[in-house]
């Protein structure tokens, strides 16, 4: 059996750094869900996330230690070092994105008729940074495991999960905004700047 690198040492002391830094302030969100009930607009896009996040990442870490077939092994240095990269820039654009958003920032879909469409930072460049970026951490995640069956149980679940909240969030927001959202949508990408 091939042992991932975030349990070898000296990387499991990068990584595992590295992922308390980044999902404790994840973890206090999902607190914040517990206070924050979802109401209709976010049609189960919050538990999904929460619960796609957790199965997917389970799954990713077992398919990493049952399918020692499936590990990358060439340049898997490379590989890990470019996950812990992902997953670093993930938890700067996450953290610019709460910072950008303030009081707008909630973890449940819930669009109000006075909100307005918040156009700086990333905001700038795609609608959805947030995701973007919490997309850029599991994938991170997934390359740290040096695995092709972890990196496809996280493509997986990222797409599902972030592309059944981008279809619920964008329709509140139209059907809340109206016009200024829709000019926003036609100025913007969803996630990738310039692409899609």
């Amino acid at each position: 059996m091939v042992v991932p690198l975030p349990f070898v040492y000296p990387y499991a002391i990068v990584f595992w750094a590295l992922y308390v830094a980044v999902f404790v302030p994840e973890f206090l969100l999902i607190h914040k869900v517990r206070r924050q009930r979802p109401g209709r607009q976010d049609r189960g896009s919050t538990r999904l996330i929460m619960l796609g996040e957790f199965l997917g990442g389970f799954a990713a870490f077992a398919c990493a230690f049952a399918s020692s077939g499936a590990t990358i092994v060439t340049g898997r240095l490379a590989v890990f070092w470019a996950g812990i990269a992902l997953i670093a820039v993930g938890a700067l654009v996450r953290q610019h994105c709460f910072r950008v958003l303030g009081p707008s920032f909630k973890p449940v879909v819930d669009v109000r008729s006075d909100q307005v469409v918040v156009e700086t930072g990333a905001y700038r460049f795609v609608r959805h940074p947030s995701y973007a970026a919490a997309v850029l951490i599991f994938l991170g995640i997934a390359l740290t495991l040096t695995n092709w069956a972890s990196l496809l149980v996280i493509v997986a679940t990222v797409t599902i999960v972030y592309g059944y909240r981008i279809r619920v969030e964008e329709a509140a927001l139209l059907s809340t905004l109206g016009d200024s959202y829709r000019a926003y949508m036609a100025r913007t990408k969803r996630l990738v700047p310039f692409v899609w």
